[in-house]
């Protein structure tokens, strides 16, 4: 890729949360694949007020990595927009501590944003122990309503771009601009989930476009980091609320209508069957509403003003139709 502004290259944005040991083991192998590519870069690690070592490992070993300390911890959103705020360089690698990047983890990802209509490209994410497809091509299933209703398709575009519905936030190369304009991540979102596929379905929206690069390999340690630091019932109750706040923001219409008034009804169901963390979630919802509102209204307000805005079911209707029609994509 020939790079023509004064200020380009590739900056590294890692958000960390008492990751010592998955720095340590994983920075090198960024390190060797951003040399790899030829081009300027940076590295940000910002760390999320980690009770580990982290941050003074960082200073101890890696000097020229630019460390961002915060003293409270915020969650995944908002300390990975620091990061974002912080960076500097044409292209942004969103990129979790527990991914080790290939060396040639870049070269295949480049060439995408010679075209000015991308916002992304995400690689082939394997499980470190047993290289087995973690995260590939996420292709959106037909639904009424479900926008998270999605699976993993490991596509070779021979040649062929590859469109994904969403960038995975562990390994997400995007257009910095781009993403600036969209804000970064939606802090409504935090402290964890569903704030990636927000992400890439406001730049769908905005008319820009995602893809999947097969050949930029990447290995994921399966570490439930999330897990490690929350309880499963708070992990339910949060990634149910920004479910719910997900598709309260996308959908639009007689969609949203009916997909409000069936999530209602569902309650009684969710009650008989013992469910009582959605209750928590729900109420979480509710009250992340009146924010929510005023934030899809401004986005949607900006994108139209500059004639670029594609209502979500046109989106995912199109991300369907060209993957089937271009790779007979199976659908089982």
């Amino acid at each position: 890729m020939q790079i023509t502004s004064n200020n380009t290259g590739i900056s590294v944005v890692i958000p960390n949360y008492n990751g010592k040991n998955l720095l340590a083991k994983n920075l090198p192998f960024v390190f060797a694949a951003l040399e790899r590519t030829g081009c300027s870069y940076e590295v940000i690690v910002s760390d999320d007020a980690s009770t580990d070592d982290s941050a003074d490992f960082i200073l101890k070993n890696y000097p020229g990595i630019i460390l961002i300390r915060s003293d409270e911890n915020k969650g995944f959103s908002v300390n990975i927009n620091k990061g974002i705020a912080a960076a500097s360089l044409e292209l942004v690698l969103l990129l979790n501590s527990d991914i080790k990047l290939s060396e040639d983890y870049f070269t295949g990802q480049l060439k995408y944003f010679t075209d000015a209509d991308t916002f992304g490209v995400m690689g082939l994410v394997l499980d470190e122990a047993t290289d087995k497809m973690v995260e590939a091509c996420k292709y959106p299933r037909n639904s009424l309503f479900k926008i998270n209703h999605l699976k993993n398709l490991d596509i070779d575009g021979h040649g062929t771009p590859v469109y994904s519905y969403y960038l995975s936030g562990a390994n997400a190369l995007v257009n910095r601009q781009k993403l600036s304009e969209l804000g970064g991540f939606n802090e409504i979102f935090s402290p964890f989930y569903h704030e990636d596929l927000d992400l890439s379905l406001r730049a769908w929206e905005s008319g820009w476009k995602c893809y999947y690069e097969r050949s930029a390999v990447c290995w994921h340690a399966v570490s439930a980091t999330i897990k490690a630091h929350s309880s499963k019932n708070t992990v339910k109750i949060i990634s149910t609320r920004n479910k719910l706040l997900l598709h309260y923001f996308h959908l639009q219409g007689i969609r949203l209508y009916l997909w409000s008034v069936i999530t209602f009804l569902s309650l009684l169901v969710r009650w008989i069957s013992g469910k009582m963390y959605y209750y928590k979630a729900y109420s979480l919802f509710i009250k992340k509403i009146p924010a929510m509102r005023n934030t899809k209204q401004r986005f949607i307000k900006t994108a139209v003003a500059k004639q670029q805005y594609i209502p979500f079911i046109t989106v995912k209707k199109s991300i369907i139709k060209t993957l089937d029609q271009t790779f007979k994509t199976d659908k089982k």
